[in-house]
């Protein structure tokens, strides 16, 4: 026991010294929670919240494009900056250039004209295939509507189509209207009362928003929820630049040769090795956490809600830290220099966090890439860190998240000791 307690003093002796390696297992990955967390808050405002500016250029000054820019406004989506009437589309483009806004609408003249005439014939052939009247007018249907919308290049596809989807429904919440008034008043022969339009028009059915989550009592996670475990399982593998590197440099200075002439076992240095850094890694975790749940808050950021299971979240935290150690020490085994060891295990863990749904969702990864994702050791740790967090639930609900981890630990350790016995350094 006092071999083992010895070798650990000097670990942390040794990692101390590390400097570099210290601020890559903690600098580092504290600096990524907060910037990728303001971010991707800031992007569940803009949607959620904020307003997205927006150039509205009416060219049509009748009823139904009042009605339009009426519903744009009240859709919640956008800050509507209006331009003249009598405003060249250049100029709406040259200060779209300008980034003055990233989306501009143009109501061109006659909308009103084409949206009335629309809505007629729709009402029209309605009241026609009831037999009410006898429609003798055109029944084919022009949906095309002039509107012209312009959006800046560096709008992402996806972000686009949700503009797209607001102002559409804008655009058929007036065409509604038309309608709804032109049946009514072939109906009746007078116009149709406010109170009536806006009960038929605005008699939505709610939608209610629930998360399938086993804690009913957390609510709809956050951004924090999302970006803190992802980076804390970041952090944790992130432990290979300094402990592969300290494997690599005792392999170098000689140091497996002299253990052997001492009366002891390196396997004893090995789990050394192991309890210091997993020691780091939930430090790294325990810091990152409570950066989340203290910090967060105060510069404006969703706080991070820690599951209710902390006996769960303790045990996934070590299992993922092992998990990362053990990963740290076979490369560190198995390269030949430091260079080596801090490049493959830099650029390894990169990419086991992109095909793992670290830095892109699992979910929106291409079909050819889904085997690949249950090779990655971060994204069990991902999906176990997950299941506490976002989905409420306890250590037995991730019980076959963990298994994978384990089986990826055993298989390293294993491993480790092979490359070991092979290069006679045990």
């Amino acid at each position: 026991m006092y071999k083992l307690y010895a070798t650990i003093i000097k670990d942390f002796r040794i990692l101390l010294r590390d400097k570099v390696g210290l601020s890559l297992m903690f600098a580092m990955p504290i600096a990524l929670a907060l910037i990728i967390t303001a971010v991707q808050n800031s992007t569940f405002e803009l949607v959620n919240h904020n307003k997205i500016k927006l150039l509205l250029c009416n060219k049509d000054t009748a009823e139904a494009s009042l009605q339009l820019v009426t519903a744009i406004e009240k859709t919640g989506m956008f800050e509507p900056i209006i331009v003249p009437a009598n405003e060249k589309e250049e100029t709406i483009i040259a200060r779209m250039h300008a980034k003055d806004a990233l989306i501009a609408v143009v109501i061109p003249k006659g909308f009103s004209i084409k949206i009335t005439s629309t809505a007629n014939r729709v009402a029209g052939n309605a009241l026609s295939s009831f037999e009410l009247t006898k429609d003798t007018t055109n029944k084919t249907l022009n949906s095309n509507f002039p509107i012209t919308l312009y959006y800046h290049p560096v709008l992402q596809e996806s972000f686009r189509q949700s503009i797209l989807g607001a102002v559409n429904g804008a655009l058929q919440l007036v065409q509604s209207k038309q309608i709804v008034r032109s049946l009514y008043t072939s109906l009746n022969e007078k116009q149709i009362p406010d109170s009536l339009e806006n009960q038929i028009i605005n008699n939505q059915i709610p939608i209610d928003q629930i998360p399938i989550s086993k804690d009913s009592s957390r609510g709809i996670p956050n951004a924090s929820q999302h970006n803190i475990p992802a980076w804390t399982i970041f952090a944790m593998f992130f432990i290979v630049i300094s402990l592969g590197s300290s494997v690599v440099k005792e392999k170098l200075s000689g140091s497996f040769i002299r253990l052997n002439t001492l009366p002891t076992n390196y396997l004893i240095a090995l789990l050394s090795k192991q309890l210091t850094y997993l020691l780091v890694a939930m430090l790294q975790a325990g810091t990152i956490f409570a950066l989340g749940v203290w910090l967060f808050p105060v510069i404006g950021l969703p706080a991070l809600n820690l599951p209710r299971d902390m006996t769960g979240l303790i045990i996934v935290s070590l299992i993922c830290g092992w998990c990362a150690v053990s990963y740290a020490i076979t490369i560190g085994v198995f390269s030949q220099t430091q260079e080596q060891c801090n490049g493959f295990g830099a650029i390894s863990i990169i990419m086991f966090a992109a095909i793992g749904g670290l830095l892109v969702p699992s979910f929106a990864m291409p079909a050819s890439f889904k085997p690949f994702l249950y090779l990655s050791p971060l994204h069990w740790c991902l999906e176990a860190y997950y299941g506490l967090f976002l989905e409420g639930g306890k250590l037995k609900d991730v019980l076959m998240n963990i298994l994978p981890i384990l089986c990826m630990i055993l298989f390293m350790q294993l491993l480790t000791f092979y490359g070991l016995k092979r290069k006679n350094l045990i």
